[in-house]
């Protein structure tokens, strides 16, 4: 951003496609940027052959861009960019805490709920690292297309407006455009809820309901999902902007996916261990599910389609008899 300058120094904790194409829009930005890596084989191929040849294959990567599996190494950033699984976001958060900075700002952009406490990861966040000053980046973006330079736009919701700038001027590119919001719990439930719905729409494909049932899977999806913002304190135009409404049509839609090509193999009647065994990557949805029936039972939130989904991925019931419950429950009052 013309007039702003963006952070001197960043650690982007978390080397798969996602951490990776971000750290790659920073070092485009002149930022100082090193790329947490949990594998040597990710460290290595990034430093050596500026590619991440496991997660974000094809894809050349900035000269300057340098990956670490040192915490102490990553510990050592004016900002961080978290884009670790969220089931394991609290654990490096709590790990990074002593070796880093007073204060730092930390962008959260995993997308899930904490399944051992029902708790989003600015809530994770605030206890594993309370000095933390948190920001969530959140929004309908592939990673091989933000690599590529294919136009992509985001939410990036932060309290304060000028350090929101700050991190604009941080990531932001011609093709990556980010949009300055400060409504976090929107951006973050977000992100959360519609990769348990992207799986109930998968699902219906895999099962051959077609594509009418798809778009009304998605329709009711949503509708539950604002419900449950509205409970939680989030701002319905954030809903049903590019955090909410527009990371649900890209993730319900596209087999690029992850949680949606999930739902079509298990709507084509596969076990969910055989599935999540043959990928590295992970399906954010299937730990989230659960943690979302939770949290809309204690706000007193009804979530049919995202209690199926926990349903089908605890394995609860078979998803012929979650379709027939679906199918058989009242006609009502669409805005109910």
């Amino acid at each position: 951003m013309v007039g702003v300058a963006p952070f001197k120094t960043l650690s982007v904790v978390g080397a798969g496609a996602w951490g990776t194409a971000l750290a790659n829009l920073a070092a485009h930005n002149g930022v100082a940027v090193r790329l947490w890596a949990r594998e040597d084989e990710v460290a290595r191929t990034i430093n050596l052959a500026h590619e991440n040849t496991l997660y974000l294959p094809g894809v050349p990567l900035h000269p300057d861009l340098s990956a670490t599996q040192s915490l102490e190494e990553a510990a050592q950033a004016e900002a961080f960019l978290f884009v670790v699984p969220a089931q394991h976001s609290r654990k490096m958060m709590a790990a990074l805490r002593p070796l880093a900075g007073k204060a730092p700002p930390v962008a959260l952009c995993s997308k899930g709920i904490e399944q051992t406490t029902g708790m989003m990861l600015t809530q994770a966040l605030g206890e594993a690292w309370p000095e933390a000053i948190p920001a969530v980046l959140s929004g309908p973006s592939f990673a091989h297309d933000v690599a590529k330079g294919l136009p992509t736009a985001v939410t990036l919701a932060v309290a304060n407006a000028s350090l929101g700038r700050r991190w604009m001027a941080t990531v932001g590119a011609p093709h990556f455009r980010p949009y300055l919001s400060d409504d976090l719990i929107g951006a973050e439930l977000g992100g959360a809820v519609k990769n348990v719905l992207a799986i109930a729409a998968g699902a219906v494909i895999g099962r051959g309901l077609g594509e009418s049932a798809r778009a009304a899977i998605i329709a009711r999806g949503f509708a539950e999902f604002q419900r449950l913002g509205v409970a939680l304190g989030a701002k319905r135009e954030t809903m049903a902007g590019l955090s909410g409404l527009g990371d649900l049509i890209l993730t319900a839609t596209s087999s690029q996916s992850r949680n949606c090509s999930l739902g079509e193999e298990l709507g084509k009647g596969r076990a969910l261990m055989s599935v999540l065994g043959e990928r590295h990557s992970v399906s954010e949805g299937v730990a989230t599910a659960g943690a979302v029936v939770a949290l809309a039972t204690d706000a007193g939130v009804d979530m049919p389609v995202c209690a199926a989904v926990a349903d089908l991925v605890s394995g609860a019931r078979s998803i012929d008899a979650i379709i027939a419950d679906l199918l058989a429950r009242p006609f009502r009052q669409e805005t109910e």
